[in-house]
């Protein structure tokens, strides 16, 4: 039977002797993992029952993507250049209104921006190659054009996207479907040798929220991105290459998404960075009672810094402004604990 370890992730300053980095963060530590077994009460033991080659993927520094650092938090700022994203639709698919919106989050401090084309919200209908790649090269010219030199990653599912928009200045490659959707994103990610984020989601857009079921959703998560990783390290790809996300939201329920944030350190577990987008999410609004998603930025703001206590690299954002000031804050209460 498979065994699952989760360190429970500290950041105490009162750091035992033999505690373990969690994925190379030279603050938070574990000395004792949940051990997980299907159909079996879990069990909280001490780190050194680990398996070595776990201890090994659960401690090592993450090789950061895209010229980027791991030394703080990496806040992707989102750009959606789509007519009908649930947030911000319509907002930002010129490039004027990109570049604005584009300067405003380096401003507030982003640290690399996420082009997506085609709205993956619930019930959103497939875009066509050719009008998501008119939607997004085109601004990702116009950003390189004025001057933003920032890591920009594309947030696409298919090839021609990709390719289109890596010749008009990405970096970086995000697709909300681990390579499952087309087969010649793959040789994409070869030939370019550019990181690409692998999400989990349970469905496609059209249908991930008509009543999603898991047998245990941390777990089944896990192991649907430890065959996505396995596959892509089979195709030639390196893990240094790869970042992982356990798609909150993306065919999942409420309970769903608050069970895998409360154990996203399993995660690391896959040896990869991961990323964690929650940012004006449907959860968020519901629990805390903000029906518009526009005033979800404290609610985001919340479920990320849980994300960071968990040695999260990377946190997706709509809100840069609110996300940088907790992270700036997060960071100095860390470091001053740590002195």
């Amino acid at each position: 039977m498979t065994s699952y370890y989760r360190p429970l992730a500290q950041t105490d300053a009162a750091r035992p002797e033999g505690a373990l980095p969690l994925a190379g963060h030279a603050r938070i530590w574990f000395d004792r993992v949940e051990v997980l077994r299907r159909g079996e009460a879990s069990q909280i033991l001490p780190a050194s029952v680990l398996p070595e080659e776990m201890r090994d993927r659960l401690c090592a520094k993450r090789a950061a993507p895209a010229g980027l650092s791991f030394e703080r938090p990496v806040l992707m700022g989102v750009l959606n250049t789509t007519p009908d994203s649930f947030s911000d639709g319509g907002k930002f698919d010129t490039g004027p209104a990109a570049c604005a919106h584009a300067r405003e989050m380096v401003a507030h401090g982003a640290d690399l921006l996420d082009v997506g084309g085609e709205s993956t919200r619930p019930g959103a209908e497939l875009v066509p190659a050719e009008e998501e790649l008119a939607r997004t090269a085109p601004i990702i010219s116009a950003l390189r054009e004025a001057g933003i030199a920032l890591p920009i990653s594309i947030d696409t599912r298919k090839a021609a996207v990709a390719v289109g928009a890596l010749a008009a200045g990405a970096n970086m490659l995000n697709d909300v479907s681990a390579l499952s959707f087309d087969a010649q994103m793959i040789d994409v990610a070869k030939k370019s040798g550019a990181p690409i984020c692998l999400m989990h989601a349970q469905g496609d857009p059209r249908s991930m929220q008509k009543d999603p079921r898991y047998d245990h959703v941390l777990l089944d998560v896990y192991d649907y991105l430890a065959e996505r990783v396995s596959m892509a390290l089979e195709a030639g790809l390196s893990r240094d290459q790869l970042i992982i996300d356990p798609g909150i939201g993306f065919g999942k329920t409420a309970e769903h998404n608050l069970a895998l944030i409360s154990g996203l350190s399993l995660f690391h577990g896959l040896g990869c960075p991961v990323l964690l987008g929650v940012s004006r999410k449907r959860f968020i609004g519901t629990i805390g009672n903000a029906p518009d998603p526009a005033t979800r930025a404290a609610g985001s703001v919340t479920v990320a810094l849980n994300g960071l206590s968990q040695a999260v690299q990377i946190i997706r954002a709509h809100d840069i402004e609110p996300h940088a000031q907790a992270f700036a804050l997060w960071e100095a209460m860390l470091n001053k604990e740590q002195d």
